[in-house]
Parts: C-alpha cells; sequence; structure tokens
C-alpha cells in the first residue's frame, strides 16, 4: 500500500522544495519574476526589502518592501532576514525569513528572485535549495538591456556592468542555467523546474 492510501484524513502537505533565481545585473531577474507572477499564481514569489528608492513604476510591498536604513538595520538585529547583502555598494537588499519558511511548511513552490551574494547566503542556510542562474544570451545583450533601461546615471552604468562581470563568473556555482533570451520562455522554463512532475510514492513499511 502506498502512503497515499494508508490511514484516514487528510495529510499536511510535504516541505515545498526552495527555488533561488539569481543573474547579473539587469540580466531581467525582475521581468522574469514579474511574467511568473502573472501567468502562474501557483508560485509563491518572495518581496524583498531595499533601502533603495523606488525606480519609476514600482510599487511598495508588490516589487520591493522599501525601507529606511534605520528599519533594514532593526530587521537584520532582530533575525527578521533570511539573508541580506550590500549590492552595487549601495543600497542593502534583504528576504524576509518568516513568508519564507510559512510557504515551505504549506509545500507550496517558492521562488527568490534575489543578487549573487544574497543566493550563497541561502545556499549556505537551506543546501536543499534549488539554484537557478539566469544568464543573457551575449555580454553585448546585456549592456544593451542595462543601457536601455535608462534609470542609472553613466556612473551607475558602469559599476554595475562592472559588478555584472564578476557575476558571470559564478554561474557555475548553480544548478541550472536558464538563459534568459525571451522573459516568457526563460519564465516559463523556471515554473518547469518547480513544478515538474513528481517523483514516484515511497511505499510504506
Amino acid at each position: 500500500m502506498s502512503r497515499a492510501d494508508s490511514g484516514s484524513g487528510t495529510r499536511p502537505a510535504p516541505p515545498a522544495r526552495l527555488t533561488v533565481l539569481a543573474g547579473p545585473t539587469a540580466v531581467g531577474k525582475g521581468s522574469v519574476s514579474a511574467d511568473i507572477r502573472a501567468h502562474h499564481p501557483e508560485i509563491w514569489i518572495s518581496i524583498s526589502a531595499t533601502t533603495r528608492r523606488p525606480r519609476p513604476g514600482e510599487q511598495h510591498g508588490v516589487h520591493y518592501w522599501f525601507v529606511s536604513e534605520t528599519e533594514f538595520d532593526r530587521m537584520v538585529e532582530d533575525g527578521e532576514l533570511l539573508e541580506w547583502a550590500v549590492v552595487h555598494h549601495s543600497a542593502r537588499y534583504g528576504t524576509p525569513r518568516a513568508p519564507v519558511e510559512e510557504m515551505l511548511a504549506a509545500g507550496r513552490p517558492a521562488l527568490l528572485e534575489i543578487d549573487l551574494q544574497g543566493a550563497r547566503q541561502v545556499q549556505a542556510v537551506m543546501p536543499e535549495a534549488r539554484m537557478v542562474f539566469l544568464a543573457p544570451p551575449s555580454w553585448k545583450e546585456l549592456v544593451r538591456r542595462l543601457v536601455g533601461r535608462g534609470t542609472e546615471s553613466q556612473e551607475e552604468r558602469e559599476r554595475r556592468l562592472s559588478t555584472a562581470r564578476l557575476e558571470l563568473a559564478a554561474e557555475a556555482e548553480f544548478d541550472v542555467t536558464i538563459v534568459n533570451t525571451e522573459i516568457h520562455d526563460a519564465a516559463e522554463e523556471l515554473v518547469a523546474l518547480m513544478v515538474g512532475p513528481p517523483g514516484p510514492i515511497p511505499l510504506s513499511e
């Protein structure tokens, strides 16, 4: 008899496996996450806290939790963040811990879209997490996307491109690489990894 047939009543969902999406700046992590949010409500996507100012069109509590430096300090001191890092030598970003743990315990597919530093921290505390690297089709395309975004100064772009070179070199640290040639295709490939067919149900002893 399989475990699914034994006993009575409804069994709690088994803990889900966390998926971490990281990659170089301007590769499109936010766009891929937004596509998944729009087409796959079954996927829970963590909202990061950040000390940077909102870009045009970004909403508090939807794209990020925009917090003050003082509030971020409090979250770090109180252990409320699963990971946090200073990104591009400027703003701090972090993942609130409690919502992630709640979703995993409920068995819901959970996705973290974070930077490389944060991904390494999560991997250290949750080695069972699936690490996915989002790569650009080419370096030239990555530069085009960053410049075309038009949200950073020339100095900021140069700083981000310098960081991106280091981030690209970290691809080998990840379990899977998805090339973001087209946003929706990359999003669907990621969802397929997260909610693919389950393995066989183990037999009871």
